[in-house]
């Protein structure tokens, strides 16, 4: 007994300390997002086309590194209309979310887009034939009331001073279910994550470029100029949270259960509040921190059951 306990409990660490260092890695990519839109006061939709062009060209390096370019070609020509569904998906999510970053901080910015295990688990009943039993209805009811209250959609005066930020940050929640459902998607078509996950980010940032030319803010994307600061820090956003996080996540998986490691990873909303906390002076109201608990444990009602 004592033999397969040794055996068995340094994997389990090495896969705990992966997923609590991808978690890690996430959380912080709301508190980049909202330094750069204060600090360098970066549009939104710039700050996402760069992003997501970063990221895609470090994936790519990997590939061509890793001499398994003519596996990403195939991925594409097999399932283009896919990939490119995909890269809008994902282009109009990220862009929400910045936004709502900007618009409202990062706390608040990112536990709004963590309401989404919620809404993915009603939109799987309808796209994917999944039961929604009465766990996930308690974890929708849950999510919304949050929702509200980290928002503040509940008092009128909110309404009156700041509706675009409680609207966008709301779509953003639906943005990132959109995504999610993509992923659920690609993962039964059996396509490999990586491949995924690079054509995602390439055709995100084609789309993030066609979306600024009708609001004329093509001038914008040299918006930092020669601002080596900004632009290390844009790109630290790019490969650190996007792509470590994402990289430590997967590695998780091949310690842990799929449950296990979804739950480690609803630790990101509070990671993100204490990180905004001490880095940014975010502070949120007793109202946003019970919300912000609501919604997590919407989260964790959906995955544990997951």
């Amino acid at each position: 007994m004592s033999t397969q306990q040794t055996a068995t409990h340094p994997p389990l660490t090495r896969g705990y300390l992966f997923a609590l260092a991808g978690t890690a890695f996430w959380s912080s990519t709301g508190v980049l997002i909202r330094y750069l839109s204060t600090a360098h006061a970066l549009p939104s939709l710039v700050l996402a086309f760069w992003r997501d062009l970063f990221a895609a060209t470090t994936l790519a390096l990997g590939f061509l590194i890793l001499g398994r370019r003519r596996a990403l070609w195939s991925t594409c020509r097999r399932h283009l209309s896919f990939l490119v569904a995909y890269g809008f998906v994902l282009a109009t999510f990220n862009a929400l979310w910045t936004a709502s970053v900007a618009l409202n901080g990062a706390a608040v910015g990112t536990v709004l887009a963590y309401s989404a295990p919620a809404f993915t688990a009603l939109a799987g009943r309808r796209l994917f034939g999944e039961r929604v039993g009465p766990l996930k209805i308690i974890a929708l009811i849950l999510s919304i009331t949050g929702c509200v209250a980290v928002s503040g959609a509940y008092d009128p005066a909110a309404w009156a001073v700041a509706p675009l930020g409680i609207v966008i940050g709301l779509l953003s929640g639906l943005g990132f279910s959109a995504y999610s459902l993509m992923g659920k998607a690609s993962s039964r078509r059996k396509l490999e994550a990586w491949s995924v996950t690079f054509w995602g980010f390439a055709f995100a940032a084609v789309f993030l470029l066609l979306f600024q030319a009708p609001l004329g803010q093509i001038d914008d994307l040299f918006w930092l100029g020669t601002s080596l600061h900004g632009w290390s820090v844009l790109l630290l956003l790019a490969i650190a949270p996007t792509i470590g996080g994402y990289g430590m996540y997967t590695a998780s998986m091949r310690y842990l259960p799929a449950g296990t490691a979804n739950l480690i990873s609803t630790l990101e909303p509070p990671l993100t509040v204490l990180i905004a906390y001490l880095l940014l002076q975010e502070r949120m109201t007793g109202v946003q921190v019970v919300g912000s608990l609501l919604i997590v444990a919407g989260v964790v009602l959906v995955r544990s059951r997951g």
